[in-house]
């Protein structure tokens, strides 16, 4: 089993209490992630989940590098990950690309992690019909909010929050029954599941009343 990513201390306490080998390097760089993953060999399981989040606090004066930044890391990085590692997986493997609950209804200032996210969700279909006749499953993941360093910034309300350690089991759970969608904590995704498929001006009301407070 392999873990990688650019924080080295994470990588080696991984290695060290889970036998679980780090592999070093910035997903926004194709030649770091070519050169560290060069001695992999057939892959029965690729989760591609690192990813960034800011938002937009002022949509008619847009910040394009913010939007930038998210997009580069969270969409333009998968194809860099891809285009090295896509290969390696094994026929009757599996590719999860991790999404986000968000990319299910537009949320206030979120439209750069939303876009991105959402941009993810179609990728993960694309690649599920043309993987099929090389026999690789593709799942997607999409969570709620999950306690981490990255939501440990938000300043609003983040309602039936989990921690990692429940996700983690949601995602395992998830992988083993082999979904093409795996999205939790269910009350949660459910409800915005439904609302999506309201009329969008009750959306827009609820949204506008979040932004508010």
């Amino acid at each position: 089993m392999f873990a990688c990513g650019r924080n080295q201390a994470v990588l080696q306490s991984l290695s060290e209490n889970n036998n679980i080998s780090g592999l070093r390097f910035d997903i926004n760089d194709k030649e770091q992630i070519a050169e560290a993953t060069k001695d992999l060999e057939q892959l029965d399981l690729l989760i591609l989940n690192a990813g960034n989040c800011e938002y937009i606090d002022d949509a008619r004066n847009f910040d394009s590098e913010l939007f930038a930044r998210v997009i580069t890391t969270n969409l333009l990085a998968l194809g860099y990950c891809l285009s090295v590692l896509l290969k390696k997986i094994k026929p009757g493997g599996r590719l999860a690309l991790m999404g986000s609950s968000a990319g299910y209804l537009p949320f206030p200032r979120a439209e750069a992690y939303g876009s991105s996210k959402a941009a993810v969700a179609y990728l993960a279909k694309t690649l599920a019909v043309d993987l099929l006749p090389e026999k690789i499953s593709v799942s997607l993941i999409c969570p709620g909010f999950v306690k981490t360093p990255l939501t440990d910034k938000n300043d609003f309300a983040m309602p039936m929050l989990i921690t990692a350690e429940q996700a983690a089991d949601y995602i395992v759970t998830g992988l083993k029954k082999g979904k093409k969608e795996i999205h939790f904590p269910l009350k949660f995704t459910l409800l915005l599941k439904l609302f999506a498929y309201l009329p969008s001006v009750i959306w827009e009301k609820i949204a506008i009343r979040m932004s508010k407070k």
